[in-house]
């Protein structure tokens, strides 16, 4: 075995320590090519100090400032509703600082074409909530007229009453009798927004204890608010009052709700000639603000069209002095001195990429590459394609692997969508969902460029796991023949028959088998049949366990090979053999049992010889022996089963114990020729423990490891059982829409209710077994490889 080559993604990729002298000169561009590569992991050598008392703060800080100025334009361009360019235009690389001056003029030019766009927008408010003012207000004054309206200041909205007679009509004059020895009734005019108009009314009859007529009419026209863009719907007002302490209450309300107010003339003819004079300059400024709009529009575009590319070059200069910061000086103050991870078998590129920047920057002294010995665990790396990626980052999500120990993604490319197809089996729907993956495949040069959303992004990023979720599916339908929950005999004849000429159908009468088995797969005759639901659930029951089973064993072979590698013996003999015997004495001996039950034809209560393997393993088995000697076996297994736990338990902690003692008396010096990489890789060897041993500690944590194998073994095997339970709920979910929306439909002979039960049928199947069962099933997957798969070897400690 020790010859086989190494298996891909298997173990993560072999790490060395590094040491880096790079001149001050050549610095910021080998930083750069090595992030180009992305094959070194610089460690933080000022992890002590703070972001301010850091070398480079200086050009992070100017980088984070043109960061946000680039959000800044961007804000504007999405604001502006224009598109900035995914493919910017062809332009010669500028530096940083001459991108900053850049940036600094087009944010100036922007801020003040604002300023002035905002100013222009005001006053263009103002003048046309005038102009809605003296529109409705008009009609107000008009009406008021037989009311009496007495005085009206002409400065801040009030006019004088002899103002108002020297204008006033003659007819009206002769409907006021008496009016001059009245107290003066006054008005305020004004526009308010339309959501504040019952608070401010409400407010207004407290404040003036109900001494006041309050009219209001919604304005015809909505007003752009400067500020946030947005339309707002406004209401014209006009407060009529008495008095002068009554008016400046009634400004005060205004002023605290926002309310603009505008003085409105009696005269009719007045009113008109200022809503000429007012419509007059609306026009004009009107002009004046497209212009501007346009001219900001265009100088938007002209940023637009590099954005994307300016971006791109803030933030990989922001990173290239982060990075920098973590880098030293030297004692000569004349070399930056870093330190940090990389594959053994990326040496020669980051070599390459440092020769590149040495010969780029001119410098006169080459960058040292100097390998180093560490002390620390390295960090985990995985060299993925856009294939394997999305089953690393499932079994990541869980968490990064310790360093070189084995890598679950190997098998889980296949068990995950194998599991998830099991509880999912129907190759109709696995049809429609292979559709959706070939054509996220198909078009994945072009979507990989775009920006989606959330659930979109999250479908690309999983589309070969969602083709091989949909080819498992088709496969596990078509062991259960099921094509949107209707049978097919499309692997020959069923294998049974009518009794006799005068059955028809498998749900009268009973069927006779005549035949040899259908080819692959359920046989079609069993749907329908009155016994379908015993039979399925028993085939389904029954392979849940086997999957389950083979899963877990194959969890804990990967145990033995961890250990293997890691050669820590004590884990093969105390940890890997006691498991593999528990686990197999126990369900490995249940599935030997159902195979053997398959295979006979027996009639044996599995449950019955399980349940009494326990409480009486000595009684004889009678109708539920299945094989010669199988008695005996039982009562062996059992033995095996409970000599593992105390197996599992008392050994190791003991032997870590004396291993450690005698270190530490002087009695094994083979211990120090070892490398320091040795000593890393033995995780649960003696070796691993300190002066700090603590043989307690180490006895509860060996403790709470086998009792939650111990009870892990019982629970895992039933949380398999969920496979049995999803593919039952599939099927009867698409049973149940077939028979009672589409049969049912299709059994009217009228168009339209075909048609809606058509539609009804499709909705029911793309909204609930497409999309939620596909969930559903994906999150049980999900738990079955993070549970109860990889908790048998998998530490999940790494970074």
């Amino acid at each position: 075995m020790d010859n086989l080559p190494p298996m891909d993604l298997m173990r993560s990729e072999k790490m060395s320590f590094v040491q880096l002298i790079i001149p001050v000169e050549s610095a910021h561009r080998a930083v750069s090519y090595l992030g180009e590569l992305g094959l070194l992991q610089f460690r933080d050598l000022n992890a002590d100090k703070s972001p301010f008392q850091r070398m480079f703060v200086n050009q992070v800080k100017r980088c984070a400032e043109m960061s946000r100025k680039l959000r800044f334009f961007k804000d504007q361009i999405s604001k502006a509703g224009l598109l900035s360019s995914v493919r910017p235009v062809t332009q010669p690389d500028v530096e940083l600082e001459e991108l900053e001056i850049q940036l600094a003029e087009h944010e100036n030019e922007l801020i003040e074409m604002n300023a002035n766009s905002e100013k222009l927008r005001q006053s263009y408010n103002e003048l046309l909530e005038f102009k809605i003012v003296l529109q409705k207000a008009g009609s107000f004054l008009v009406s008021s007229g037989t009311h009496a309206v007495s005085e009206r200041e002409l400065d801040e909205n009030v006019y004088s009453n002899d103002d108002y007679v020297d204008t006033a009509s003659l007819l009206e004059q002769e409907m006021r009798p008496g009016i001059s020895g009245q107290s003066g009734l006054r008005f305020i005019s004004g526009i308010i927004s339309k959501s504040k108009v019952l608070r401010f009314e409400r407010m207004l009859f407290r404040a003036m204890r109900g001494n006041m007529l309050f009219n209001q009419a919604p304005a015809d026209e909505e007003i752009m608010d400067p500020i946030s863009s947005e339309m707002v719907e406004k209401t014209v007002f006009v407060v009529f009052f008495s008095g002068e302490q009554a008016k400046s209450k009634i400004l005060k309300i205004c002023e605290a709700f926002g309310a603009s107010f505008y003085p409105v003339p009696e005269d009719i003819t007045k009113q008109r000639q200022i809503t000429r004079e007012v419509s007059s300059r609306l026009d004009e400024l009107e002009v004046t603000l497209d212009a501007g709009i346009r001219h900001r529009n265009k100088a938007l575009a002209s940023i637009g069209v590099h954005l994307v590319k300016w971006i791109s070059m803030v933030r990989r200069e922001k990173a290239v002095y982060d990075t920098l910061s973590m880098l030293n000086f030297d004692v000569t103050k004349k070399c930056l001195v870093g330190e940090g991870w990389c594959p053994i078998f990326a040496k020669a590129q980051l070599q390459a990429a440092l020769q590149r920047a040495t010969f780029d920057s001119n410098s006169q002294v080459g960058i040292i590459y100097h390998v180093m010995d560490a002390a620390e665990s390295p960090p985990t790396y995985f060299r993925t394609n856009k294939f394997t990626n999305a089953f690393q980052e499932i079994v990541d999500a869980y968490g990064v692997a310790r360093y070189q120990e084995s890598n679950p993604s190997v098998y889980t490319v296949i068990t995950f969508p194998f599991l998830f197809a099991v509880m999912f089996g129907d190759w109709g729907h696995g049809i429609c969902l292979l559709l959706g993956a070939l054509v996220l495949i198909a078009r994945e040069s072009k979507l990989g460029t775009q920006k989606l959303g959330s659930f979109m992004e999250m479908l690309y990023g999983g589309r070969y796991v969602l083709l091989l979720m949909s080819l498992f599916s088709i496969y596990c339908g078509l062991i259960y023949n099921e094509f949107f929950s209707v049978p097919y005999h499309i692997f020959g004849l069923s294998a049974y028959k009518c009794r006799d000429t005068t059955c028809s159908e498998a749900k009268t009468t009973g069927l006779v088998k005549y035949q040899d088995p259908y080819a692959f797969g359920v046989d079609p005759s069993w749907r329908g049949s009155r016994s379908e639901l015993p039979f399925l659930n028993s085939l389904k029951m029954k392979m849940s366990i086997l999957l389950g089973v083979a899963q877990m064993n194959m969890g804990i072979i990967l145990s033995y090979f961890n250990a293997r590698f890691f050669g820590s013996s004590l884990d093969i003999r105390y940890q890997f053999v006691p498991q593999i015997i528990f686990l197999n004495s126990l369900f490995g001996y249940l599935s030997l049992l159902i195979i053997i039950k398959w295979c006979t034809g027996s009639q044996a209560d599995l449950y019955h010889v399980m349940i009494y393997m326990f409480l009486s393993p000595t009684e004889d088995l009678g109708e539920n022996q299945l094989f010669w000697g199988q008695r005996p076996l039982q009562i062996i297994l059992l033995l095996l089963a409970m000599i593992a736990v105390p197996w599992m338990l008392f050994p190791k902690p003991f032997i870590l114990k004396r291993l450690h003692t005698e270190r530490f008396q002087g009695r094994t010096y083979g211990i120090l020729a070892t490398s320091e990489t040795d000593l890393e890789v033995e995780p649960d060897s003696a070796r691993h423990y300190d002066e700090d041993f603590n043989f307690s500690e180490v006895f509860v944590h060996q403790m709470i490891h086998s009792i939650e194998f111990v009870l892990g073994a019982v629970s895992n095997t039933a949380s398999y059982l969920r496979l049995w339970a999803l593919s039952l709920a599939h099927s009867e979910l698409s049973t149940v829409f077939y028979e009672k929306v589409l049969l049912l439909a299709w059994g009217y002979d009228n168009l339209v209710i075909r048609l809606v039960g058509l539609a009804m049928f499709a909705f029911a199947t793309a909204f609930i077994l497409l999309m939620m069962e596909t969930l559903s099933a994906f999150l049980h997957a999900l738990r079955l490889h993070w549970v109860e798969f990889q908790n048998k070897f998998y530490h999940g400690d790494g970074f």
